[in-house]
């Protein structure tokens, strides 16, 4: 029985990650400082543990004195959506380097087999539309918009140094932006088709909503399970260095928002406001993980229309519950 450890387990990501592993017959510690916040975990095994310190790096990966783990999953990182990434730019750089800097050491000195690192898109330079499209290797010369892509950019570097250096197999995943059922919805950590999901679902048919810069800012959304099946093929194949991992449907923040809107049923008018908006847009291409045989098999309508009923069923359970006290 493969015995693996996810980082970030009480995340989106990760507990969706935790649930596939279950599923594939895997032996599963989560790690986290909190448990998922909208489902039970399906680990065998969860640690509440701050990942910014070392001990605990090392707690994590500890298991009997003649066991290591196969797999060593890391997607714990101090992250959100636009808002956040530009209001919390020295947490985002102090936090995810800390967990990341003690995680690789730690899996490396427990002689973990594989590594995997959740990187981002954000290690891309901002783009101009309907420009060609950027290999991984075009992330060099780098020239990130954002601190969060830096970190993500230097812990890539990190990961694969530790990977020569100790034998390990390591992985990393460029990550697109990932959406689906319970992802952070409010708080200011939620990314935009969330952020956009619960304003429509907020929204009187008819009514209108607040949407950050031109609404021309084009993105494109990939959803959870097929981000899930990007990261385990990854992990199992024989790909080093970055890996781009996204659905290439490219829509403006307008279109996103009509999108919902018709699966939501309603008229929606906007109003754009300023707001951090992010880069104008950012392609690239998918040759390498599509050549290991992954391919997004869920549109952005189809994914929409299983993500914006859970996020109503959040707003209608708040509203009640604001009612009640």
């Amino acid at each position: 029985m493969i015995k693996a450890l996810v980082c970030g387990a009480g995340g989106f990501i990760g507990s969706h990650l935790v649930r596939r592993l279950k599923n594939e017959g895997c032996w599963v510690r989560g790690a986290d400082l909190k448990y998922p916040e909208f489902s039970k975990t399906a680990a065998d095994e969860f640690l509440l543990l701050d990942l910014r310190e070392e001990k605990n790096c090392r707690a994590a990966v500890r298991l009997g004195k003649s066991e290591t783990f196969d797999e060593v999953y890391q997607l714990a990182a101090d992250m959100g959506g636009m808002g956040f990434i530009h209001s919390a730019e020295c947490e985002i750089m102090r936090n995810s380097a800390l967990i990341n800097i003690h995680m690789v050491d730690s899996a490396a000195n427990a002689a973990v087999k594989r590594y995997f690192f959740s990187s981002s898109a954000c290690v891309y330079r901002d783009m101009k539309p309907k420009e060609p499209e950027l290999s991984e290797e075009e992330a060099y010369p780098a020239l990130p918009d954002n601190e969060y892509g830096w970190e993500k950019l230097y812990t890539e570097r990190l990961v694969m140094t530790y990977g020569r250096r100790h034998g390990l197999a390591a992985r990393i995943a460029r990550f697109q932006n990932c959406y689906g059922p319970e992802g952070t919805w409010q708080g200011g950590r939620e990314k935009a088709p969330a952020a956009l999901c619960r304003k429509i679902a907020q929204a009187e048919d008819g009514g209108t909503i607040e949407v950050w810069g031109k609404g021309t800012a084009l993105r494109a959304y990939t959803y959870i399970d097929d981000m899930i099946e990007g990261i385990i093929l990854l992990m199992h194949s024989d790909l080093e260095n970055g890996v781009n991992i996204g659905r290439q449907e490219y829509v403006s923040v307008d279109e996103l928002v009509q999108t919902i809107a018709a699966v939501a049923g309603k008229k929606i008018h906007m109003k754009h406001v300023a707001g951090p908006v992010g880069v104008k847009a950012r392609n690239f291409r998918n040759d390498r993980i599509t050549s290991i045989g992954w391919k997004s098999k869920c549109s952005l309508r189809d994914g929409i229309a299983r993500t914006y009923p859970w996020i109503k069923a959040q707003v209608e359970a708040n509203r009640d519950q604001a009612s009640l006290s």
